[in-house]
């Protein structure tokens, strides 16, 4: 993991004396609600619909125990308890006083953490996939590349005050698990077909919300020490073109699109050629003493299989379900990494208590060098277990509650935290991911239904990625109602695809129905071996929307038997 230096502490420090200044004035009266709104925006502060929200950056999604623990204490004694992780890989707190929320910075200092850009139009925190620097399919681990982009962007003074937020991704795998192609910037690292040099395929336009759009490749190939001054680039052409008039079309994504890939294209590159590449690019020696950060930590020296572990999951089913499901393969011999699922059938996706907080903590200090991950589908990972030790893993996570074997699966899903906390959400999102959990709580039905993504927004900017979920759900207000849109072949890997909706919009009692419906549709059409996404790609839209409308006709004949049979 990176540590800060000097400069990063004091960097910190003096962010945080300031917001309390600032804070103390807005307290006193001194500054108004509109002159303090874009000061604590800055600071990762909304104003929700029943209090405050403060988010707090997790660089790239790694964490560690110590970090953890302070995580939990804050939860405990600033909030209500619990903490959300985020579709970001962040983590928010729903219930602190504005008075309180210079101390809990003061705390997060203590523990290398901030909440500096995580609100506002700036470059907002740099996500990667979660399981980078032990997927057997990375080039190169990209969170080294991550933190140089936090590094270059934290309060760049170009950048500070942008059209619209931005948002960059990186992987550095072939298999993209951090949705790289629905960013304001996406990178994924690769090497060089006849070079075999490693350097990035650039990715730029892509967003979800108002207008959900996949990514552009404006190039194939940067070479890895010409990074910072591309992004340089794209950002100079962004900060001056990108519009101001209308908030709803001020995303990188529109500026792409009205002014076509190529034109984007050439203006990037003539930018990139005026810029003097030097004074702007990390030298060689600043990438490396990053990189050393991220160094792999001390493994022994194993055999690939253990027969601690084949024992134990011959004896305990639940084990071999969980191992089955959460894990995934390691690229050093004899470790495995563990997803754990924030995904209780029935809780609220995302959510996690101080307790489960503090015992995990403890877990990832004993058997994971210390370290894990927070995930874009808000879930946690466990990246650097010994098999031997996985038993005792599982049974600390099971004494936890945090034991769920769902990785993956229908109930896995994720969902903003909707109409129960935002001022934004049009709908609830939460009570939907609980009915819809509910009805699959079965493991065995789960298993049979495999690996499936749900994805629900409570409004149309979409922070539960709804255009991407295999099937989404988008919930909005209609008539003084809650009303659900529900889309079907969103994909957020490497083969990015928007969902396309299968009917018109449903009450919030129909949606488990609905999608129960679609399921048993793609259960009757599934080919051997097919997953819902392949044969929704295979055999098309068409039996899904056919599917959902009978359904819907069904519930609306039989919820007017109901009504006659009252009148």
């Amino acid at each position: 993991m990176y540590r800060y230096d000097e400069f990063d502490e004091r960097f910190v420090r003096e962010r945080v004396q300031q917001f309390r200044h600032q804070v103390e004035r807005r307290l006193d009266g001194s500054l108004s609600d509109d002159e303090f709104k874009p000061l604590r925006l800055k600071n990762g502060l909304y104003l929700q619909l029943h209090a405050y929200m403060l988010r707090v950056a997790v660089p790239y999604g790694t964490l560690n125990s110590k970090q953890m623990r302070q995580l939990a204490l804050i939860a405990e004694k600033y909030d209500k308890g619990y903490a959300h992780f985020t579709t970001r890989q962040n983590l928010q707190y729903n219930w602190p006083k504005l008075r309180d929320v210079p101390d809990i910075m003061d705390l997060l200092a203590d523990v290398e953490m901030h909440c500096i850009q995580t609100s506002g139009n700036c470059i907002r925190n740099v996500t990667a996939d979660q399981f980078a620097g032990v997927a057997a399919d990375e080039v190169e681990d990209p969170r080294p590349t991550g933190e140089l982009i936090r590094q270059w962007s934290s309060l760049h003074p170009e950048f500070s005050w942008l059209p619209r937020k931005f948002k960059i991704a990186v992987t550095g795998a072939e298999h993209d698990r951090a949705a790289i192609k629905v960013h304001d910037i996406g990178l994924r690292i690769l090497r060089h077909s006849e070079t075999n040099e490693i350097g990035y395929e650039v990715v730029v336009g892509g967003g979800l919300g108002r207008t959900p759009m996949v990514g552009k490749v404006i190039r194939d190939f940067l070479p890895k020490p010409e990074l910072l001054a591309y992004l340089e680039a794209i950002m100079r052409v962004y900060n001056a073109e990108g519009r101001r008039d209308n908030k709803y079309k001020a995303r990188v994504k529109i500026l792409v699109h009205e002014i076509g890939t190529d034109e984007f294209k050439a203006r990037v590159e003539h930018e990139y050629a005026q810029l003097n590449g030097p004074t702007i690019n990390a030298p060689a020696g600043e990438v490396e003493r990053i990189a050393r950060y991220f160094a792999a930590p001390a493994y022994e020296t194993l055999p690939e299989t253990s027969s601690v572990l084949d024992a134990a999951r011959a004896a305990d089913p639940e084990l071999d379900r969980f191992v089955e499901q959460n894990g995934f393969a390691h690229r050093q011999p004899g470790y495995v990494a563990l997803t754990v699922s924030l995904k209780p059938i029935g809780g609220v996706p995302g959510d996690m208590s101080d307790k489960e907080m503090r015992a995990f903590a403890d877990i990832a200090e004993r058997y994971s060098f210390d370290e894990f991950r927070v995930t874009h589908v808000q879930n946690l990972v466990l990246p650097h277990v010994k098999k031997d030790d996985v038993p005792a893993v599982y049974a600390a996570l099971k004494a936890a509650g945090l034991a769920t074997a769902n990785a993956g699966l229908v109930t896995d899903i994720i969902a903003c935290p909707g109409l129960d906390y935002c001022a934004l959400a049009t709908a609830r999102s939460i009570p939907i991911a609980q009915d819809i959990s509910n009805l699959y709580a079965d493991e065995a039905k789960q298993k049979d239904v495999g690996p499936l993504q749900i994805k629900i927004s409570g409004c149309i900017n979409a922070c539960g990625h709804h255009h991407v979920g295999h099937i989404g759900i988008l919930g909005l207000e209609k008539s003084g109602r809650e009303n659900y849109q529900i889309t079907v072949g969103g994909d957020a890997s490497e083969h990015a695809a928007l969902g396309e909706r299968v009917g018109p919009g449903i009450d919030a009692e129909q949606v488990p129905g609905a999608i129960e419906a679609l399921v048993g549709v793609y259960m009757s059409e599934r080919q051997a071996g097919e997953t819902f996404i392949d044969t929704v790609k295979r055999a098309g839209l068409e039996p899904f929307k056919q599917g959902f409308t009978a359904y819907v006709a069904g519930s609306n004949a039989a919820n007017a038997s109901v009504e006659g049979a009252h009148a």
